[in-house]
């Protein structure tokens, strides 16, 4: 276990700020693009599409899993992840006919994505941005663009632009589907995220922060966020974490479980439900410690969550939380979660 240093009383970092400012980006974006989302929706009408391709790095390759646990049981079409070097490296043909390939990105400006977009065009798909920066050279590409609307992210950690990107694609979801119960639970989003910002999920820094590495766990539309909380433990923290789906834990990974052995377990309400909860008692059994983000629970190790949300968006929601949690573990361990060593806000890739 790592020795911590007093923890910190500093005034409210760039993280933290901008993660407080996501339900009322929520609100804003899903206004905005409306009408965009309608469009999409009436160029689909009489154009059957075969598959959905996706296209991103990092904190919005996250987003992208969402999608296709999202997509796939809402519209029943395949989803693939379309590796950027496809296009920015290999360049080989492939039959992307009626496909619809979407590019997510903060910056639109990533070589590979730009390449991989502008590859995808050029064997048939039809591009779709979600994009922070409009104007982009991404958006010059697409056929379609979605703005994130998430306005200027000064902290190197994405907060507020990974949860525009998830109710992009929630919106756009919804319109595709034509389903009023999606789209109804994309509008109760932004009340639901201010919920969110208030939950205390404070017995968690602790524990954690004094771990020296941990397993994050999610199953179907909650594995995305898991990815994602992996990867702010890393960043802002210097703490290694990796995440796994639930079905995949006892696999190889279980070899890790020892006893008092760090977990965070994030469950949605839904089919993956029982499977979560079976193997969170499993784990415990072994002498893990699995802090879990669910509706039901009173014990030390269980997180709060808003009551009552549909399985679509409870993720975000958990999301949403998580980065006040994550913030206060990286100053609990002594770091800036604002500009962690080593890296930049924009990665450009080839």
């Amino acid at each position: 276990m790592t020795a911590l240093p007093e923890i910190r009383n500093d005034a409210m970092t760039l993280m933290e700020s901008e993660a407080r400012e996501a339900p009322d980006v929520v609100a804003r974006q899903l206004a905005a693009n409306e009408d965009a989302c309608t469009r999409l929706a009436d160029h689909f009408k009489d154009r059957p599409l075969r598959m959905i391709a996706t296209c991103a790095r990092g904190s919005s390759d996250h987003a992208a899993a969402y999608a296709k646990y999202l997509m796939e049981t809402e519209l029943g079409l395949p989803v693939i992840s379309s590796a950027p070097s496809m296009g920015s490296i290999y360049n080989r043909p492939m039959n992307l006919q009626d496909t619809l390939f979407i590019v997510i990105s903060q910056s639109g400006k990533s070589p590979d994505l730009v390449a991989n977009a502008a590859w995808a065009k050029r064997n048939g798909a039809f591009i779709l941005a979600l994009v922070n920066v409009e104007g982009s050279p991404v958006t010059e590409i697409a056929d379609m663009v979605i703005p994130l609307h998430a306005g200027a992210e000064n902290s190197v950690a994405a907060t507020k632009s990974y949860i525009a990107s998830l109710t992009a694609i929630l919106q756009v979801t919804a319109y595709l589907s034509g389903s009023d119960t999606l789209i109804n639970a994309a509008k109760a989003l932004p009340d639901q995220l201010r919920q969110a910002v208030d939950l205390n999920w404070s017995k968690a820094v602790v524990p954690l922060a004094a771990s020296d590495d941990l397993l994050v766990i999610g199953r179907g539309l909650g594995f995305g966020i898991a990815q994602e909380a992996a990867l702010k433990f890393k960043e802002t923290s210097a703490l290694h974490a990796e995440a796994f789906s639930a079905a995949e834990v006892m696999h190889g990974p279980l070899a890790l479980v020892q006893d008092r052995y760090p977990l965070l377990v994030f469950s949605q309400q839904d089919e993956t439900r029982d499977g979560v909860k079976e193997l969170v008692t499993n784990l415990r059994s072994k002498g893990a410690r699995a802090f879990v983000a669910e509706t039901e629970g009173k014990s030390d190790w269980h997180l709060p969550i808003v009551p009552d949300m549909p399985a679509a968006t409870a993720p975000i929601a958990m999301i949403q939380s998580f980065y006040l949690l994550v913030n206060a573990i990286a100053l609990a361990r002594g770091y800036d979660p604002d500009r962690p060593a080593n890296l930049q806000k924009v990665t450009e890739t080839l």
